[in-house]
């Protein structure tokens, strides 16, 4: 049985010997996914090696049902007597593999199963390999993007869902609240982040969430939502304005979205990171925002909400190909009183045009 995703094992294997791997170990949750197209999955590891078959290990109860979806040939390890650690050892020296080097993830790798493998194999053969898989990843076979489609428009339903519900009084989670809901009747298999319903000086926090404060007149609210789709993310930020709000925080929000419209115009085949960046920060800088906007306006998007390639930002060299898809416009202008408003969106790169994926209006919103 040939794995279902045959030239996605194929395209890593390339790399792998740029960076002379003898084997990738895939244990995080949304590589899982892109080399599997399961979405439920617990106890679950992939063997990518640089020479042999790919396999996966996992429980024996789910086994059968892993190799049947994934095509994978897969080694079922009997909790507790066997765990997932010593059977991907197993694995491993199967392969042939003495001293392998030895290629993990950024993220996410279990402290057993790390443990197990560095009293198996030399630790200091184990390499960071995170690049490898954000650089596969970064470009979005036909039905990955249908995926981020149906995921940017359950997003989109919730952002009518929460900006009809804003008015005076309500808090922010009485917004997120009906967001949330309306994107799951939509399809959604739940938030791919924690969702961001903000107002007044809340807006200038870098991370914030929902709480229990109350809107009320005269200031913004920042709402920052995001949906799924068998894995697949999408995520959008439109701004409301509560009755009059102040003129230079509007006037903040349309130097924003300027710069947004001419960072999509810069966003095509062959363009540097960076030179996107810079489109925007013209924008900004102009305006004379400069010293109060981030390094970074964007980034790749697909099974996270923010992939680590490409990510644009001031100065970056990565090339924007065909078949990516990256969120701008992501930081806002951070500058007490004035400062909260934003607007991003989802963006799909094709040879010839992008494609706004969260096509919602993106005006400033008025109640």
């Amino acid at each position: 049985m040939a794995p279902r995703f045959a030239n996605r094992f194929a395209r890593a294997r390339q790399l792998m010997v740029e960076k002379d791997l003898d084997l990738l170990l895939v244990v995080n949750r949304e590589n899982l996914i892109y080399f599997t197209g399961l979405t439920q999955i617990e106890c679950l590891a992939v063997l990518i090696p640089r020479e042999g078959v790919p396999c996966a290990v996992t429980l024996w109860l789910d086994a059968g049902y892993v190799e049947r979806q994934s095509g994978l040939t897969t080694y079922g390890y009997f909790f507790p007597r066997e765990s997932l650690a010593c059977k991907v050892v197993e694995r491993i020296r199967a392969y042939g593999l003495k001293e392998p080097r030895i290629g993990f993830e950024r993220y996410f790798v279990d402290f057993a199963l790390y443990d197990g493998l560095r009293q198996a194999f030399p630790e200091s053969n184990f390499i960071g390999a995170s690049d490898i898989f954000y650089h596969i990843r970064a470009i979005k076979e036909p039905a990955e993007v249908d995926l981020l489609r149906r995921a940017a428009a359950a997003a989109c339903r919730g952002m009518a869902a929460a900006i009809k519900s804003v008015r005076p009084g309500v808090t922010e989670l009485d917004i997120l609240a009906e967001a949330e809901y309306a994107m799951l009747k939509a399809g959604s298999g739940g938030s791919s982040f924690r969702p961001q319903v903000v107002s007044g000086e809340r807006t200038l926090l870098t991370h914030p969430c929902a709480s229990n404060k109350k809107i009320a007149p005269g200031e913004v609210v920042v709402i920052h939502l995001g949906a799924t789709c068998e894995g697949y993310c999408a995520k959008m930020c439109r701004t409301v304005a509560v009755g009059e709000i102040p003129a230079e925080q509007e006037r903040v929000y349309q130097v924003l979205l300027e710069a947004q419209g001419r960072a999509i115009a810069a966003l095509r085949p062959g363009a540097a990171a960076g030179e996107v960046d810079a489109a925007a920060r013209e924008v900004v800088e102009a305006a004379g925002y400069g010293n109060s906007y981030l390094d970074v306006a964007g980034y790749g998007v697909g099974l996270r909400q923010s992939e680590f390639y490409p990510i644009i930002g001031k100065g970056r060299a990565e090339i924007i190909e065909a078949g990516m898809v990256v969120d701008l416009l992501l930081p806002t202008i951070y500058r007490p009183g004035i400062g909260g408003p934003r607007v991003t969106d989802v963006i799909y790169i094709s040879k010839d045009k992008n494609e706004i994926l969260t096509d919602y209006p993106r005006e400033l919103v008025r109640v």
